[in-house]
């Protein structure tokens, strides 16, 4: 019983030695990243993109900008190289108008497809083939698709897109 009684006189003497010893804090700020770039800096953090790097900016009834150049019909795009694409409906998008994935490597680890207007579902075939080379398949419409695109392209991912021109419907 003595020992506790001596143990509990000294506890408050232990906690006043604990917070004199603790270190003085002076009131110290951190900037934060809002203070160190201005609402305009973060913006164009976003919209600085390599030259090299294929970027969709806009898109109408029949055409598609990239990279501030207007490229007219459908488009297939693979990492940064970017080609015409044959077909013109949601119909004509077959294994034969995607066979081009059977010999580029690296192999893209999806593939998105950009439907005109409106989603689609894709044939079965298509969907079989697209997995047999090794890739994912994520059908959308155009619009969607090329902004889906836009941001896995940004992130370093290795990804392609065949868009079809948003006033595709069929």
């Amino acid at each position: 019983m003595a020992v506790r009684q001596k143990a509990m006189a000294t506890l408050p003497k232990l906690i006043r030695a604990m917070r004199n010893e603790s270190p003085k804090h002076h009131n110290l700020v951190l900037p934060s990243l809002r203070r160190a770039f201005s609402l305009y800096d973060q913006i164009n953090l976003i919209d600085n993109v390599p030259e090299d790097q294929l970027r969709f900016q806009e898109f109408d009834e029949t055409s598609f900008t990239v990279n501030g150049v207007k490229y007219d019909g459908s488009l297939l795009s693979v990492g940064n190289l970017l080609m015409s694409w044959s077909p013109r409906s949601f119909s004509e998008i077959t294994t034969d108008s995607l066979s081009i994935f059977q010999t580029v490597r690296p192999i893209p680890e999806l593939l998105i497809i950009g439907c005109g207007r409106y989603n689609h579902p894709v044939n079965p075939q298509v969907r079989q083939f697209v997995k047999s080379i090794g890739m994912k398949l994520e059908t959308l419409d155009s619009r969607n698709a090329a902004s889906t695109y836009n941001i896995l392209n940004e992130e370093g991912r290795i990804v392609a897109a065949a868009l079809l021109p948003y006033g595709v419907t069929s």
